[in-house]
């Protein structure tokens, strides 16, 4: 009975030994187990932080590019229309040695008509106009617009408004004809297209 408990002990004893043996050998295994998350975790915030970096160099370098490009692109609709000078529309200017052209070209702006596109558009969100007439008011210091839509009859315009230079804002509820009846005609935009 002696030599069976022996041999059993011998077996456990060896047993153990494996034992130790495979936990030892499968332990490296379960640590790289693991780590392989926080593996693929560390991995994803690198390319995550470089992505935002470039994001962030690049959104800079796209915001002093369109800064620039905006006053260009500015510049360039104000001159680049689809309609052509002389054959879709005609401008005459009678403002020498009454108005600054500077001064009237400012009025003119804030009253969008140097949007050729805008009055020429007939759509529901068009001006559509036939002709806009500017009078300059030195009394009063005022440009007052009559704006024809296309359609108008008997050279009565659709609406009349004023710009009050002195003031730099519209004047739309106080232009009487008094203020342009004989006053000098400074500006005149006439759409010749039908």
């Amino acid at each position: 009975m002696n030599v069976t408990i022996n041999r059993q002990a011998r077996d456990v004893m060896a047993d153990k030994d494996e034992l130790l043996e495979q936990v030892k050998s499968e332990k490296p295994v379960k640590n790289k187990i693991l780590s392989l998350p926080f593996l693929i975790i560390g991995f994803l915030v690198i390319v995550f932080g470089a992505f935002m970096l470039y994001a962030m160099i690049h959104q800079h370098v796209t915001n002093n590019s369109s800064s620039s490009q905006t006053s260009t692109t500015t510049k360039t609709k104000r001159t680049s229309s689809k309609y052509v000078a002389g054959k879709d529309y005609k401008i005459t200017y009678n403002n020498q040695g009454v108005i600054d052209k500077a001064t009237l070209d400012k009025g003119l702006k804030v009253s969008y008509l140097t949007d050729v596109d805008d009055l020429m558009d007939t759509s529901s969100n068009g001006s559509n106009m036939a002709k806009v007439e500017v009078y300059y008011n030195k009394d009063k210091n005022l440009l007052v617009e009559r704006l024809f839509e296309n359609g108008y009859k008997d050279n009565q315009p659709t609406q009349t408004v004023g710009y009050d230079l002195s003031e730099e804002k519209m004047n739309l509820d106080k232009t009487d004809p008094v203020d342009y009846l004989n006053q000098p005609l400074v500006y005149k935009w006439e759409k010749l297209t039908k």
